[in-house]
């Protein structure tokens, strides 16, 4: 479905109504959508879904997943919340995976950046500039 400029305009207000000090307050996305789906203004659907994709991406850029090849210990889970969040400027939710066939090193993404120093894209790597 198409979304019109006034339906992303709109969302995008909106979305701002709900950021307090910087950060999402779920309460007022909740009263928000509410008071939406309740007046059903012109385009409602299109807005609550530009409303929705602003939201998710808020979500992602909150949340950094750090996967690595085995169980990363406390001081070093610590430390990397640390940098994150100094590097972004904001405090992270730091979600931690084990991943095996990564073969060794750690992969973190936080929204849409990666930054992968696994072995496995390494070798990736290796043997792509060998082919």
């Amino acid at each position: 479905m198409k979304i019109s400029k006034e339906a992303r305009r709109t969302s995008r207000q909106l979305f701002r109504v709900c950021l307090v000090d910087g950060k999402l307050d779920e309460s007022r996305v909740r009263l928000v959508v509410k008071q939406v789906a309740a007046s059903k203004p012109r385009g409602y659907i299109g807005i609550l879904d530009a409303f929705q994709g602003l939201l998710k991406a808020e979500i992602d850029n909150q949340r950094a997943l750090v996967e690595s090849a085995t169980p990363l210990t406390a001081d070093l889970q610590s430390s990397l919340s640390t940098s994150l969040s100094a590097k972004y400027g904001r405090t992270l939710n730091l979600e931690f995976q084990t991943r095996p066939e990564l073969l060794g090193g750690i992969r973190v993404k936080v929204g849409s950046d990666v930054w992968d120093g696994s072995v496995k894209a390494r070798l990736e790597s290796l043997k792509a500039s060998l082919a």
